[in-house]
């Protein structure tokens, strides 16, 4: 019982990390967009503005609400029913939009006529993004509706888990490599606008990786 209590307050302490590291990233990232990028306008006619739709909801949306999802369900006390509502709405608004900040990056490559899916960041986070989109829609049948059978939903469990823990690292995989593409293309070495986005890439980071180990705590509780 101890043991069960000392997981329980590492979980809680470090959900609290979580939270200060995302949001800590959303303030670090909405910085960079409005000071150094001029701002976020999907419907701008200029293509800088449109593009800085894609790096805000793919983290600020995507990747945090899916983190808070994940926690919600392992972390906070509330009747069984409650968490897996919770989590599914969070994962469901956080793949809603995530598809808008997909759409806006494709908007920007046909307004400066370039090609789409070039990159090891777009193949990793596109390929994440689908496999978190058929994860949730599994999710959905086998544990909401209809309910798949109690055996079936027990041998599945620590396969979801582990599946939705991967997918988590392969978002902030993603957005790492994004953050450091966009910094090499803008050529921004050397200046303070590099330094900012290193710190924004380091608050995602361990963003994910607190997520990642409040819910493992959390585990054993």
């Amino acid at each position: 019982m101890d043991g069960v209590v000392v997981y329980r307050r590492s979980a809680s302490r470090l959900t609290i990390g979580a939270h200060l590291f995302g949001v800590l990233a959303i303030v670090l990232m909405l910085i960079w967009l409005l000071h150094y990028r001029g701002g976020i306008e999907y419907d701008s006619d200029n293509p800088a503005r449109v593009f800085n739709v894609h790096p805000f909801l793919m983290f600020c949306g995507f990747i945090f609400l899916v983190g808070q999802a994940m926690m919600a369900y392992k972390t906070v006390p509330a009747a069984k029913q409650a968490q897996k509502v919770v989590h599914m709405m969070l994962h469901l608004v956080g793949i809603a939009l995530g598809i808008v900040g997909i759409a806006a990056v494709f908007r920007f490559h046909d307004m400066i006529g370039a090609e789409d899916m070039v990159s090891l960041h777009s193949w990793i986070g596109l390929t994440t993004f689908i496999m978190l989109g058929l994860q949730w829609l599994l999710g959905l049948v086998s544990y909401m509706f209809p309910k798949a059978s109690l055996e079936t939903r027990s041998r599945m469990m620590p396969w979801h888990i582990s599946f939705g823990r991967a997918l988590l690292y392969m978002a902030v995989a993603a957005a790492l490599t994004g953050l450091m593409q966009r910094e090499t293309l803008l050529n921004l070495r050397g200046h303070a606008e590099a330094r900012l986005i290193n710190f924004t890439g380091l608050c995602i980071l361990l963003f994910g990786i607190f997520v990642d180990l409040s819910v493992a705590m959390a585990h054993h509780a």
